[in-house]
């Protein structure tokens, strides 16, 4: 049987569609839920095996990217997302899930305006530090890309929180936000919730990738959603 993966969305999340593409690609069973319906129902976190907090802009970024829904987030769900980690489950959270995951203390550090005060929309280059640990990286053999659309993804952090925590980081000259540590993408210590600024989900297939046409192989991004998948298969 298929794991099941509860994707949450919030008000302003856009990027829902795309993540359960991905990790139907995988392998995987999608249930997608408004967070305002997971808070009311808790206990679904007991039918699910991972949890994904999709991207876009929650609540308009109201009070800044991901607030309003981490302080959700933490108040309602807070303890059960952490029994579930607990029990090995993982959970995954991208751009505008990445700063709820961060604004509800589940993930270390801070997330800040890119130091060019602008939105940024590119594509970057992901590598997972030989240090990381993370369940969710750990079928990389070489590079991703991937885009990044944000205007609030420069992770700032102290040096032993980025030595012990960095899963995955910006190369080839491709840091869009100013990064400290060029950080990308954050876990936690058990190495089951990651957090990344750049959207995996939309490079699964080759022809996502802009230079595709000319015939050109890119690092698919799809290997994170199959090492997630992988994971929780590997539990029984």
């Amino acid at each position: 049987m298929n794991p099941t993966a509860l994707i949450v969305r919030a008000p302003g999340t856009n990027r829902d569609h795309d993540v359960a593409y991905a990790l139907t690609l995988a392998g995987a069973s999608t249930k997608s839920m408004a967070l305002a319906a997971v808070c009311e129902r808790p206990a679904i976190l007991d039918e699910v095996q991972i949890v994904v907090l999709a991207g876009g802009f929650s609540y308009a970024d109201a009070l800044g990217a991901g607030a309003l829904a981490g302080l959700q987030l933490n108040r309602s769900v807070g303890d059960g997302l952490r029994a579930f980690v607990a029990s090995g489950r993982p959970v995954l959270g991208i751009c505008n899930g990445f700063q709820m995951l961060v604004r509800s203390g589940l993930l270390p550090g801070s997330l800040t305006h890119n130091d060019s005060g602008k939105f940024v929309c590119r594509w970057v280059t992901l590598e997972a530090p030989a240090s990381n640990s993370s369940i969710w990286t750990s079928g990389l053999d070489g590079p991703i890309e991937c885009p990044v659309a944000h205007g609030e993804g420069r992770y700032l952090a102290n040096c032993e929180v980025i030595d012990t925590h960095m899963a995955l980081r910006y190369t080839h000259h491709t840091n869009p936000n100013g990064s400290d540590a060029d950080v990308a993408g954050v876990s936690d210590e058990t190495g089951l919730i990651l957090g990344l600024m750049p959207h995996p989900e939309n490079h699964v297939l080759a022809r996502q990738h802009p230079r595709w046409h000319r015939g050109e192989q890119r690092g698919l991004a799809r290997s994170l959603f199959d090492a997630g998948v992988a994971h929780v298969r590997s539990r029984g």
